[in-house]
């Protein structure tokens, strides 16, 4: 169970769009977008606000990070979800309340904006639009591959 003190608990309370499902699943195809494809140039995090950043006296807010563009991070969200829920992917997505990539920009930069994320000044929100449609890019791209014997 989620600790009600933790800033997801109030994010899900403050914004009901999406299902704390979703944000695990966007946080775990960012793993798979590192680990598994090898995706993430180094670049050093920025902070929001300049006050934030003087506040921010941790070394690793300084320390370059791997990072995606919101456009990287959809296809990696794309192979993640045809990976873990196959044909049904767009139905798991949808019943999350993610029915557009677009929603998954909403969904990280929720995820910025309580410092469970972070942006570099090239990051827009709209990058996350429009990047494949979600008939397309999950269910017809869809393949079953038999294991060779």
């Amino acid at each position: 169970m989620l600790d009600p003190s933790h800033p997801i608990a109030k994010l899900l309370k403050d914004d009901r769009r999406y299902k704390i499902d979703a944000y695990a699943f966007v946080f775990e195809a960012l793993n798979f977008a590192h680990n598994q494809l090898g995706m993430g140039s180094e670049r050093p995090a920025e902070a929001e606000t300049e006050s934030e950043e003087e506040e921010t006296e941790e070394p690793s807010a300084k320390e370059a990070e791997r990072h995606l563009t919101g456009q990287q991070l959809c296809e990696a969200i794309r192979q993640y979800a045809l990976e873990q829920y196959g044909y049904m992917a767009q139905c798991v997505l949808n019943s999350w309340g993610v029915k557009s990539t677009g929603d998954f920009g909403e969904i990280v930069f929720n995820l910025i904006s309580i410092g469970q994320m972070r942006k570099t000044s090239d990051d827009r929100r709209e990058d996350f639009d429009n990047v494949f449609d979600f008939e397309t890019g999950l269910r017809e791209s869809f393949k079953i591959v038999l294991p060779e014997s």
